[in-house]
Formats: C-alpha cells, sequence, structure tokens
C-alpha cells in the first residue's frame, strides 16, 4: 500500500509538470484532462431510471425498480459502461493508472455541479477487504471519491465503512447471487445520524453492492442517501 502510494503521489507531479493532453486522443488541451471532441463523444449516461441508473429513453424509475424499491434513494451514473470509459477504469482498477481517476472524477464533478439537488455533505467510497486491498495496493472507489470531494469541496470518510467479510468475486453473478454473497460483509463502525451521504464507486451492475451498503448506512443514521459511479452497465 506504501508503495503505491508513493507511485500515485510521483505519477500525480509528473501530471502537473507535464502539458495537459486529453486522456482519451492526447491531443492539447485547456480543460480536465479531456478536449472538447472526447467529452461530447464519452457515452454520458443522461437519461437513466433515478432509482437505479439503469440507462432508459426516458428518465423515469424503470419497472424493476418499481417492483423491488432500492434501499438508496437515488442512483446517478456519469456513463454507460462502454469504450473509452471502460478502458479507463480498467486501467485504474487493475494497472494502478492513477490519471484516470483525476480525469474522470473532474468529469463527473463538472456534471454534479450543473445538478439541482442539493449536493450531499459527505462522500463515503465502497471499502475493500483488507486482503483485496493489500493484494491491489489502493482502493479505486476511494481515489475516485477524494477526486470528487476536492471538486466539489465535500469531505471524504473513510472511517465509518469497513468490510470485514471478504464475499466471493462479485463478477459473473445475477444479481440474486450478488444480493446473497454480499450479506453481512459490511459494517459501519461510527454514526452517520441525519446525515445526507453519497457512496462512491468505478461501477454499477446490478446495485447490490451499494443496496447492502445502504442498509448498513440506514443502520448507522443516515437519512438520505445517494449512490454514484463512474459507469453504469446496461445489465439490471
Amino acid at each position: 500500500m506504501i508503495g503505491h502510494s508513493l507511485v500515485y503521489n510521483f505519477r500525480s507531479w509528473l501530471d502537473l509538470a507535464a502539458p495537459p493532453t486529453c486522456l482519451f486522443c492526447s491531443s492539447p488541451t485547456d480543460g480536465p484532462g479531456c478536449c472538447a471532441g472526447c467529452r461530447a463523444d464519452l457515452p454520458w449516461n443522461r437519461s437513466a431510471c433515478p432509482g437505479c441508473a439503469l440507462p432508459s429513453v426516458l428518465p423515469q424509475i424503470c419497472p424493476r425498480c418499481s417492483r423491488r424499491p432500492r434501499r438508496f434513494d437515488s442512483a446517478w451514473s456519469a456513463f454507460v459502461l462502454a469504450a473509452p470509459v471502460h478502458s479507463g477504469l480498467l486501467g485504474l482498477k487493475y494497472h494502478a493508472r492513477f490519471v484516470q481517476a483525476r480525469v474522470l472524477g473532474e468529469l463527473m464533478a463538472a456534471e454534479l455541479r450543473s445538478r439541482r439537488e442539493p449536493l450531499p455533505d459527505l462522500l463515503l467510497p465502497v471499502p475493500l477487504h483488507w486482503r483485496r486491498l493489500i493484494r491491489r495496493g489502493y482502493n479505486q472507489a476511494l481515489l475516485l471519491a477524494r477526486e470528487l470531494g476536492c471538486q466539489l469541496e465535500l469531505p471524504v470518510d473513510t472511517r465509518t465503512l469497513r468490510r470485514p467479510g471478504a464475499g466471493r468475486d462479485q463478477i459473473g453473478q445475477s444479481a440474486s447471487a450478488r444480493r446473497a454473497n454480499l450479506r453481512g460483509v459490511f459494517s459501519a463502525s461510527g454514526s452517520l445520524q441525519g446525515r445526507h451521504i453519497a457512496l462512491v464507486d468505478d461501477v454499477m451492475t446490478t446495485g447490490a453492492t451499494f443496496d447492502e451498503l445502504a442498509r448498513v448506512c440506514r443502520r448507522a443514521g443516515a437519512k438520505r442517501i445517494e449512490v454514484w459511479s463512474v459507469a453504469r452497465t446496461i445489465l439490471s
């Protein structure tokens, strides 16, 4: 973990020293790591179900959320999980390409600043089990939450939520299997009484992880719970 922290800081210094270029096409840019052309072409998820962020023609509650409401109050994903955002997230999650967190976080923050609803007063990244954290060396959700917190001037809570249970890998699991796999793996070590919070992660698939975390946060006293992710899969 220490080694990756040093690498993250070193790469951040290099980013500041290097001329700004677009993360996606490498052309010069004065913006936040993304040129105007690529920004327009990104797979934005601007029409989606407000309950689960599933892309839809109309931004209204989808049939599945109507039948089975989530434990959180709303969901928002900046993008649909497609190129080039997908490859960027893979680079962040598995290859320590931390610049992806900075640029994607800046793009998310720009969208969130334009919303009409008040922002939450606290951001909480989805926690990793300690074995996975040691193996990977960093938590990509925490990097994204810190970037969002910096951009939006919101505090980031890294202490309250814990993942004492490992659980099985969620990749390839059905929605029901994901829910069963996650029961009891999260805990809250402090109070969130009366807080308006946002849970932050890189990708939302079925929402099972967010749903279980929302249950824990609600028991800890959270008043309103939003879930934010960089991208949403088309699976529900």
